[in-house]
């Protein structure tokens, strides 16, 4: 029982951590406005997705429905098994790996399902207001999702040989995303590592 509430608790903390941040970007940045953090590798750089993680997005309406009612099932599934292996006494490494994917589900479904009707739209040059009078910028389970974590380490360009892209600038690492993201995918890898004996 003791082990079920320090889980609750830890997933909490996760999503308040992650919507604070979000919240804050999303009330005091304009749409892609970039604050350097660690030289020219880190940058605190604010934009929104209506899809999938790490900027990867599904098209139209009823693509962003069908992402959102996917992730809501998700966490759904995750829930359940979570209390299972709770339940089971599995090794806290692998409980906290699961919380951490739990935690990075739940936090872009909020985002997704509330952040359309409790914000005004950003724009370039336009800070979103929350709570605004004339309602929020879009409908339930229709919101886009805070992004803010942008690391690119390294510039280059294409060679001019190079198929396709040669001459092209060249990012690693180019997507945007968020501490949800980052908490899903940690969790992921933690879970690959270190704890693939448990799954034996």
């Amino acid at each position: 029982m003791k082990k079920g509430k320090n889980v609750v608790w830890f997933i909490v903390a996760l999503l308040l951590v992650d919507q604070v941040v979000k919240i804050l970007v999303k009330t005091h940045m304009t749409l892609d406005e970039m604050i350097p953090v660690f030289g020219k590798w880190f940058y605190i750089r604010f934009i929104e997705n209506p899809g999938a993680a790490y900027g990867f997005e599904l098209g139209g309406d009823y693509g962003k429905l069908f992402l959102s009612l996917f992730r809501i099932a998700a966490v759904a599934v995750l829930i359940w098994y979570l209390r299972r292996l709770v339940k089971r006494h599995a090794p806290s490494g692998v409980i906290a790996g699961f919380a951490l994917i739990l935690a990075g589900a739940l936090g872009n479904i909020i985002d997704s399902a509330f952040y359309g009707m409790i914000f005004s739209q950003s724009g370039f040059g336009t800070v979103a207001g929350l709570f605004p009078p004339g309602g929020g910028y879009a409908g339930f389970l229709h919101g886009h999702v805070v992004d803010m974590l942008y690391f690119p380490i390294i510039r280059s360009t294409y060679p001019d040989w190079f198929p396709w892209v040669g001459g092209r600038d060249f990012v690693f690492f180019s997507p945007v995303f968020n501490l949800a993201d980052a908490y899903i995918s940690v969790g992921v890898i933690y879970l690959l590592l270190f704890q693939r004996k448990f799954f034996k």
